[in-house]
């Protein structure tokens, strides 16, 4: 599965254009214009193994600096201030990393 079997791959295209220049990613934005905002909880768990490089059950810092290049193999890596940002909105317990539930309330919320 990939992650266009899930997502439009032309709102996967505007999400990546919208925040081409470092530290304009905002998650929030780019889950709307992505689609993901408007997924099932099933959909969004899909995506989370997608995204879950090293399978591991959890996205960690040292992936989620990657997360635009799983979208797109030649998209930008996220700038540090832009990775710690999104790992504190969507690291619910402190533990350091991003579970599937993690995900779905900061889409949700």
């Amino acid at each position: 599965m990939s992650l266009t079997d899930i997502l439009s791959p032309s709102d996967i295209a505007a999400a990546l254009r919208d925040c081409q220049a470092p530290d304009s990613f905002s998650p929030k934005k780019f889950f709307q214009i992505s689609g993901m905002s408007k997924k099932s909880s099933s959909q969004l768990k899909d995506i989370f193994r997608i995204l879950d490089n090293d399978q591991s059950g959890f996205i960690e810092e040292d992936e989620l600096k990657y997360f635009l290049q799983r979208f797109e193999c030649g998209a930008r890596v996220l700038t540090a201030s832009e990775t710690k940002t999104f790992l504190a909105a969507a690291d619910h317990d402190g533990d350091g990393k991003i579970g599937a539930e993690g995900i779905n309330l900061f889409i949700y919320t």
